[in-house]
């Protein structure tokens, strides 16, 4: 009589081999999911900062795009400003809120470390009126690497980069006095 099915110990050889594969594929597969987790968060930051730039010369009023609770890998939030203190009034209304994810580290340099602010012509302008201009670095989880790189321009243009390169504020979000420039 012919038999149909496995046997059992040719099921356990197969599941003990499905779980030797599942073993060596899963830190790779983590690898891969950390990775979308940073190319979201730039590319959401990317397209945050170019909507507020252009609701600014659409409104021809000031628009203001920072950080959540000061940490731009928690999301950002981007409100008009209508009395000049941005985001240190709660009384301007807010535009856009996209919530991050709070596995992605972002730092960004002095001039764009917590907000961005643009005037009704799209300058990106500090409060003292003089040019802003910098880098956020969406940062590696394990290694001092900055993966992406959010640049704006002082002319106002958002760029997203995606050079793999040593970042030292990716560590522990330090900044130094001169700062990373685009």
């Amino acid at each position: 009589m012919h038999q149909q099915g496995f046997s059992l110990i040719e099921l356990l050889m197969g599941l003990t081999i499905a779980g030797i594969v599942l073993h060596l594929v899963s830190p790779a597969f983590a690898a891969v999911k950390e990775s979308n987790y940073r190319e979201e968060a730039a590319r959401s930051l990317v397209s945050g900062m170019r909507s507020a730039r252009s609701e600014a010369i659409a409104r021809n009023q000031t628009v203001v795009i920072y950080g959540i609770n000061g940490d731009w890998g928690q999301g950002w939030r981007m409100i008009l400003d209508i009395n000049g203190k941005g985001h240190e009034d709660s009384s301007n209304p807010l535009l856009v809120e996209r919530q991050g994810s709070a596995r992605v580290t972002v730092v960004g340099n002095r001039p764009v470390r917590s907000f961005v602010r643009f005037s009704g012509l799209g300058e990106p302008l500090l409060p003292s009126g003089a040019f802003q201009a910098g880098t956020l670095h969406i940062c590696s989880a394990r290694e001092s690497l900055s993966q992406y790189q959010v640049v704006l321009a002082r002319t106002g243009i958002v760029s997203l980069r995606s050079t793999r390169a040593e970042q030292p504020l990716c560590v522990g979000g330090e900044d130094s006095e001169e700062g990373t420039n685009a």
